[in-house]
């Protein structure tokens, strides 16, 4: 199958999805359809002739819906993300439909966000900018704190973690870790990888970046919270499920944690990457969240950088490309089924 006749439809598809995508399918030739609807059971009609759905974070890629895609005779699908815990790959594989995903686009798009979180909910500057535009140049309210001497801790030390741990590094912070597999790379920087709960009892600052499975649901919980030190600091820019977001609200109703930084939620799909301005929300866990001051939410953003989608972009037409010519991708982490 020639590359040039295949048909993609783009699920959840937004006007820089569109952008971008078009940019570079100019050296592939793809036949490119775009849905700005989310995946589902009942939009997965909307595919017509298509062999190859491309789908993000949010979209409902299960088997009630993979078997419908293998009735419509799709043959790849092909996530432009690194997450892929919304896939059920075992319906899949059972269908003999590929999954191939974007392992790694810019790390330091999403590292840097992270940072950029700690440095806002810490030196306020959000509220500094809103003051000042009312003329109010008051520095009551706006103590932070130096980062410098503190300690971070990393949960999850992939392409992500990695980076972040550099940021931390430069700005003079002690750095543990967290990870199943161990980096040496990270150890000569001068990190130190200690067990679950050392990161929960000793670190000023949490910074999430591991995948969402089994065994990282809710890693952030009222046990794990009650280890952490007073007015902790606590960053999630990895998957919404990794807390559990009553266990953190009591935890900032009782001022354990100090702050709170998340561009990930647990039920983001309802909300993030729309315009819900004219709107009356109905999560009231969100609203409940937003109504602190101390916590900063920015939806899904870290990883939206020029060069983070160009090679979203980049990476997700040579997987498929791939896949159609050779049925398999160089690039082994990047093909799941």
């Amino acid at each position: 199958m020639e590359p040039s006749n295949s048909k993609i439809a783009f699920f959840s598809t937004q006007p820089y999805d569109k952008t971008f995508f078009n940019k570079y399918n100019e050296g592939f030739g793809f036949q490119l359809n775009f849905f700005e609807t989310q995946l589902n059971p009942q939009t997965v009609a909307l595919i017509e002739e298509c062999e190859i759905v491309c789908v993000f974070v949010n979209d409902i890629v299960n088997e009630t819906v993979i078997n419908q895609l293998a009735e419509k005779k799709v043959k790849i699908i092909a996530l432009r993300c690194a997450g892929f815990n919304n896939v059920d790959l075992e319906a899949a594989k059972k269908h003999e439909i590929k999954v191939c995903r974007v392992p790694a686009y810019s790390p330091q798009a999403v590292a840097e966000h992270a940072m950029a979180m700690i440095l806002t909910l810490n030196r306020k500057t959000h509220k500094a900018y809103n003051r000042v535009r009312e003329q109010n140049f008051s520095l009551n309210g706006l103590l932070g704190f130096d980062l410098f001497g503190k300690t971070i801790g990393i949960i999850g030390t992939g392409n992500i973690g990695k980076a972040f741990s550099k940021i931390a590094l430069g700005f003079g912070c002690k750095v543990l870790a967290y990870d199943i597999v161990e980096s040496e790379e990270m150890k000569k920087d001068g990190v130190s990888f200690v067990g679950l709960e050392e990161i929960f009892k000793s670190s000023d600052i949490i910074s999430l970046h591991c995948p969402l499975n089994e065994q990282t649901k809710h890693v952030i919980n009222t046990t794990s919270i009650s280890f952490m030190k007073d007015s902790v600091m606590i960053i999630n820019t990895s998957r919404g499920g990794l807390i559990e977001t009553s266990s953190v609200i009591e935890g900032l109703k009782e001022g354990k944690i100090g702050y709170l930084g998340i561009d990930v939620y647990e039920q983001e799909e309802k909300l993030f990457f729309r315009d819900l301005s004219a709107d009356i929300i109905q999560d009231d866990a969100i609203q409940r969240l937003m109504s602190f001051p101390n916590v900063l939410v920015t939806a899904h953003q870290a990883f939206f950088t020029n060069e983070a989608l160009t090679q979203i972009a980049l990476v997700t037409f040579n997987n498929i490309k791939s896949l159609l010519t050779r049925n398999d991708i160089e690039n082994k982490s990047a093909l799941l089924v």
